[in-house]
């Protein structure tokens, strides 16, 4: 097949190379984006003189039925073509003839896949957006849903204060938010046109780059075009937040994993997002938040193959920028599905609230508050903190728990003790009292609730 850049060469392409340089293979997913592009880029030749608009209709009708062909499944690739854009190309030739070849008039590959990966990135983190809002939807209604329940808040994963799950749930709301909000703050360093760069210093025809912009909804157009067809490090910062939302996945499927234990025995899982084992018939396994948990370090590989790719390269356009695709896919692809699982397993999610409610007469959780009441009569706060601190080591000896203590067993360790202290060592005692901005305190937790709610919907 002749090569449309063959003109300068002799001899054939040696099948190790072409099996080397192809990617039409991974970037085929990219032919709407080039379809749209090249469909703009076009009408702009034709409205500046620099084509004939006859061949503009040709060449935007042609485009259009290839368009139909890939949606279709009915489009032959061929790898001989190297890349989605030779395959369009070659094919717009074939079935339009000499005004086929008039399309890449002003332009070149280089700019042209930096155009298709930004309108590509672009759709794919308004999608992203978009879940991110799914999951913080379902961790709302799943808050709503179990509002008053009480579990162990923890640090080192030792049990550290009475919490809501609630509460809990709505700092994972808060990270995917987060990760929302450096997506939107991408969307605008992505949403410039690198198209009309050319190879690397631009064209001498005096194409609109304006136009060509406001058709494919680019904010703006880039202002250096070595820099344009060069960098990739819009992608690198896509994987990188798409390594920060697969992050947060992991740290709350790590919960769910541990939750789900019959150590913890704090939830059920839906079985629709478990599965069994192959020899023990008794098991339920966690395999959903397990697979997330695991998908993290597939898109950690991405975000290192995309900062490696990209350490050592000189200016301008270099071919191994063909291998910024197949990560930044990956990593996007990875990020979405997980999003939408997660989303979709945690209604399933059934809340043992007793046994969390029970897991907090273990482990000294009133100790702060203990020091607190002590500080709140007087004590200062480094001397309740070791008279609670004296406290916890006797029970801890005889095998006690603050509950079993009476008055006197109080006062033998301050006489500021009174006989109010038991009812201020309720679990729901501890949580009301948090009614800091950002605290526990089931008013502020409904408040917050009702604030995402409102953000959200």
């Amino acid at each position: 097949m002749k090569k449309l850049w063959g003109g300068r060469f002799e001899q054939k392409t040696d099948a190790l190379v072409e099996a080397l340089g192809e990617s039409v293979s991974f970037d085929a997913r990219l032919a709407p984006w080039d379809i749209r592009g090249s469909i703009a880029h076009a009408r702009m030749l034709g409205e500046q003189g620099i084509i004939p608009k006859g061949d503009v209709k040709k060449i935007i009708s042609g485009l259009k039925k290839i368009a139909k062909q890939i949606e279709a499944g009915d489009f032959e690739y061929s790898t001989e073509l190297e890349d989605i854009h030779m395959n369009i190309e070659s094919a717009l030739t074939d079935a339009i003839g000499d005004a086929g070849k008039r399309l890449h008039t002003g332009r070149s590959r280089n700019d042209q896949i930096a155009t298709d990966v930004r309108m590509w990135a672009r759709d794919q983190i308004d999608i992203i957006i978009e879940l991110l809002g799914a999951i913080q939807l379902s961790l709302v209604e799943f808050s709503e849903k179990h509002v008053d329940v009480i579990l162990p808040g923890c640090t080192h994963l030792q049990h550290a204060q009475p919490v809501l799950l609630a509460h809990q749930m709505l700092a994972y709301v808060e990270m995917f938010a987060r990760d929302a909000q450096r997506f939107a703050e991408l969307r605008k360093r992505v949403n410039i046109m690198p198209l009309g760069s050319a190879a690397m210093a631009g064209t001498t025809y005096p194409i609109d780059r304006a136009m060509v912009a406001k058709e494919l909804d680019f904010d703006s157009v880039s202002v250096n075009s070595m820099d344009a067809v060069s960098d990739r490090d819009y992608l690198i910062e896509f994987c990188s937040n798409a390594s920060m939302v697969m992050m947060h996945l992991s740290r709350f499927s790590e919960e769910l994993i541990l939750w789900s234990t019959q150590e913890y025995n704090y939830i059920v899982i839906g079985d629709a997002f478990t599965t069994g084992s192959s020899i023990m018939p008794q098991k339920k396994n966690p395999d959903v938040a397990e697979l997330v948990r695991g998908k993290v370090g597939r898109v950690y590989g991405d975000l290192t193959a995309m900062l490696t790719l990209m350490k050592g390269l000189p200016m301008t356009y270099n071919r191994d920028l063909q291998e910024d695709k197949e990560p930044v896919f990956d990593a996007s692809d990875t990020v979405q599905l997980c999003l939408a699982v997660v989303a979709k397993m945690i209604p399933t999610i059934k809340v043992n609230a007793e046994a969390m409610l029970d897991a907090t007469q273990e482990g000294f959780l009133e100790a702060t508050d203990l020091a607190d009441y002590l500080t709140a009569k007087g004590m200062p706060f480094r001397e309740s903190h070791e008279v609670v601190g004296n406290m916890v080591l006797h029970c801890t000896k005889n095998k006690l728990r603050f509950a079993d203590l009476n008055l006197e067993a109080f006062q033998s360790f301050s006489t500021l003790f009174e006989k109010d202290i038991h009812a201020v060592l309720s679990p729901q005692n501890i949580v009301k009292e948090r009614n800091t901005i950002g605290g526990t305190s089931p008013k502020r937790v409904r408040a917050a609730l009702k604030k995402a709610q409102k953000r959200l919907t």
